[in-house]
């Protein structure tokens, strides 16, 4: 039985901390307008592709409108592109 609290232990606690709201924003074959965010990361998990671009904070963005579409480079690697649709 310990004959002491331990100084500050409440202190150290913290408290409730706020979710950032990160993830993905549009899924594939969903779409995108341009600047329109397709998925809030961070680091590089998703890497941008084919009319995606990337802001300073890993945030992936529509730089046309277009039909968002999520590749598998490799076994790590995931790319979105966003692709014109079809004209019919």
């Amino acid at each position: 039985m310990a004959h002491k609290t331990s100084a500050g232990a409440k202190a150290r606690q913290g408290g409730n901390v706020k979710g950032k709201r990160r993830g993905i924003k549009l899924s594939d074959g969903s779409f995108a307008k341009p600047g329109q965010i397709i998925v809030r990361q961070v680091g590089k998990r998703y890497h941008p592709g084919k009319n995606v671009g990337m802001g300073r904070d890993f945030t992936l963005y529509s730089k046309i409108a277009g039909i968002v579409k999520f590749k598998n480079k490799t076994k790590n690697k995931k790319m979105i592109e966003v692709v014109e649709p079809a004209a019919s």
